[in-house]
């Protein structure tokens, strides 16, 4: 029953938002393939914050702890997330710039090598990743609804009522983007686990399998 009741709940949040979801994962996705197919071109702009990275990593300034591997991912999905508030443009724009970047960082290494030190843990990243832009383009959905709403109001109606009856109206859609977002968060913190405490082990043995 309670099997049910999860697919239930997972099932309907899917078919309700399955616009958002969709375009989510398409502008992720495709801009990953841009960042891999355009490296060459990328170079003087992405280059340089791969470059840094790399040195505050040797540097020991990031450290790939479960917590700050939690952490930056969290940012980059309230990003998303909250970038829903400016009519999603804010969310797409994260979609790109992260795609775009990892795609680009794909392009630097043995295509296999990338796979095998990312796949444990990105499965799950990009998956959290593409929840949370979804609920931002949800988001984004709903402020345009109560924007539309509030230019509707009549004069001659109880304003409070009137504010009332569109927050009400907008309440369970504004659910969905919760939901969403913590079973994004979820995801996250699934990866950044792997990602700190399995991924090294996993790639090291694949290379020496293969």
């Amino acid at each position: 029953m309670a099997k049910e009741k999860y697919e239930g709940l997972i099932g309907g949040l899917y078919n309700r938002n399955e616009t958002f979801f969709i375009l989510s994962a398409m502008i992720f996705i495709a801009s990953i393939f841009i960042g891999y197919a355009f490296a060459g071109m990328l170079e003087p702009v992405l280059g340089k914050m791969l470059g840094d990275f790399k040195r505050r990593l040797v540097q020991g300034e990031l450290q790939l702890t479960t917590f700050s591997l939690f952490a930056n991912n969290l940012k980059v999905a309230l990003l998303l997330y909250g970038g829903g508030l400016i009519f999603g443009l804010v969310t797409a724009f994260y979609l790109i710039s992260n795609g775009v970047f990892i795609g680009y960082t794909a392009a630097q290494f043995q295509l296999g090598d990338f796979i095998i030190y990312t796949l444990p843990h990105g499965v799950f990243e990009v998956l959290g990743i593409i929840i949370a832009g979804a609920a931002g383009f949800k988001l984004g959905s709903i402020v345009l609804n109560i924007l539309k709403g509030l230019l509707k109001l009549q004069s001659d109606f109880s304003m409070s009522n009137q504010l009332k009856y569109l927050l009400e109206a907008n309440w369970d859609d504004l659910k969905d983007t919760l939901i969403m977002m913590g079973i994004a968060v979820v995801l996250i913190m699934i990866a950044a686990i792997i990602e700190a405490n399995f991924t090294i082990t996993w790639a090291s043995y694949m290379k020496g399998v293969s």
